[in-house]
């Protein structure tokens, strides 16, 4: 069974830096995935990473902050985030995909049930 769990989010002043974890089983072979949900707004996507850890993608608003990885057993999945803004406030989750690459934005299966991620400015 799939299972997604994450963690690490909380209040950050402007500037400053998050490490999201997701601690997932049952995805060993499964490309994975952050995505964010601000408060009236519809879920977006952040980064996304293979299976095999080789390949990754950013939404481009995000590229140069943001960076992905899992561990090598895939059990953990990681988004790092530096210079933290108001505007990358939401809800984190991280989501799985059985694809053999990099997912398209609507073949992930699996979703956890998000961290918090706050802002101030």
């Amino acid at each position: 069974q799939v299972q997604l769990v994450e963690s690490g989010g909380g209040l950050v002043q402007a500037g400053g830096s998050l490490r999201l974890s997701c601690a997932a089983s049952g995805v060993s072979s499964y490309a994975m995935g952050w995505f964010r949900q601000a408060p009236g707004k519809e879920r977006e996507f952040v980064a996304a990473i293979s299976w095999t850890g080789r390949s990754t993608d950013y939404a481009e608003s995000e590229k140069g902050r943001f960076t992905i990885s899992r561990d090598s057993f895939n059990s953990t999945l990681y988004l790092q985030i530096h210079s933290l803004q108001p505007e990358d406030t939401g809800v984190y989750s991280c989501a799985a995909a059985g694809v053999g690459g990099i997912p398209r934005r609507n073949e992930y299966n699996y979703w956890g049930q998000g961290t918090q991620v706050t802002v101030s400015s």
